[in-house]
């Protein structure tokens, strides 16, 4: 079931004193990535609430990989669109597809976006796809 208020379950956990701060830190992860990031304001009063301020790095850091850690609207726009993989053979334990999968496919069929991808050069117009380019 999907949460509805969040932060009202969160806070209960965040502000238990009996909870170290690496917990701590992996559910304001859960929250941001549940979310799709949170606002620099409510970041900083996480962060400063539960008094980790020294961890914050660790928190702030996943803005490298890709992650919106600040959600903003501009962060949407680059974000690759997902193929559907509904019907798929999938393993017992596999739930999800990383976006890599598709935007290596994407590249193998000439579909990425130029502007997102300047360093993907094009196939020939002669390739079939029997070998290396």
């Amino acid at each position: 079931q999907k949460v509805k208020d969040s932060m009202r379950v969160l806070l209960p956990v965040l502000l238990n004193k009996s909870h170290e701060s690496c917990d701590k830190i992996r559910a304001i992860l859960l929250y941001i990535f549940s979310t799709n990031g949170t606002t620099q304001e409510n970041l900083d009063k996480l962060i400063q609430n539960v008094q980790i301020e020294s961890d914050s790095d660790m928190i702030r850091n996943w803005k490298y990989l890709d992650v919106p850690v600040i959600s903003s609207p501009a962060a949407q726009v680059h974000k690759h669109p997902r193929r559907d993989r509904s019907s798929e053979e999938t393993f017992q334990l596999s739930r999800w597809t990383p976006v890599i999968k598709d935007v290596m496919e994407d590249a193998i069929e000439n579909k990425l976006d130029s502007k997102d991808w300047p360093y993907c050069s094009q196939c020939p117009p002669t390739w079939n796809g029997s070998g290396a380019v």
